[in-house]
Parts: C-alpha cells; sequence; structure tokens
C-alpha cells in the first residue's frame, strides 16, 4: 500500500468515524496512537480491521480501500443513483446524518399534507352541490 492510499483510507475511516484526529481515530476504533502509527510506518492498515469497519458502518471495502463508488449489487440498489446516495451518506458525519434524516422526514410530513389538501380540494364541490 502507498503512502498516498494509506492516507486515504485514514481519511475514510476518519469520515465513517467522524473523527478528525490520529487519537480519536485509534480511539474510535479501539486501538492505542501506537498501533495507528505503526500502521503508518509499515504503510498498511490491517485488512481484518477494515472488513469489521466496513460491516460495522455498512460500507463496500471498494470504497473504504480503494475510494471506488459502491457498485450495484443485486438486491441492494433498485437503481444506481441510490448507491451513490448511500455511499455520499456513510461520509457523512453522525450530526450530518441525522440532519439529512430530518429534512427526509419533514419532506414526507409536506408530502402527506399536500395530498390530504388535494382531498379535501376534491371533496368542495360535491359538498356545496349536495
Amino acid at each position: 500500500m502507498s503512502t498516498n492510499v494509506l492516507a486515504s483510507v485514514l481519511a475514510r475511516l476518519k469520515l465513517l468515524t467522524a473523527t478528525e484526529s490520529d487519537a480519536e481515530l485509534s480511539r474510535a476504533l479501539s486501538i492505542s496512537p501506537q498501533t495507528l502509527s505503526s500502521w503508518k510506518v509499515r504503510d498498511s492498515v490491517p485488512y481484518s480491521l477494515c472488513i469489521d469497519v466496513a460491516r460495522q458502518y455498512a460500507c463496500s471495502l471498494d470504497w473504504l480501500l480503494l475510494g471506488e463508488p459502491e457498485r450495484h449489487r443485486t438486491g441492494q440498489c433498485e437503481e444506481g443513483w441510490e448507491c451513490d446516495l448511500l455511499a455520499r451518506l456513510r461520509t457523512l458525519s453522525l450530526a450530518d446524518r441525522q440532519a439529512v434524516l430530518l429534512l427526509v422526514e419533514d419532506k414526507q410530513r409536506i408530502q402527506q399534507l399536500e395530498q390530504q389538501l388535494n382531498a379535501l380540494t376534491r371533496r368542495l364541490p360535491n359538498a356545496a352541490s349536495g
């Protein structure tokens, strides 16, 4: 693994764990700062740790190790854009993901209210003529 690749993997690990410093990352991964430092010296991250992190954060190893967008996997995404959206969401901090969820819930409430308003509007002419 080249130093640039290792730096990119560590950056993606920081994105997933919503950490900024190496010390925060080592705490989030439950490893010692010395272990993280030794990864840098050896220019490698244990593959088993990457698998565990990918499972924990529901991201692909392609993205974590190579930075490649998640590929369409049968049964997981109906549309390619859904996989892309999920991959992008996974790179956000927990607070940002929660903010996005609140926006989606607001949009769904607005759509529900619009449907109710349309249903009531359709009834108005019937009520006036009856």
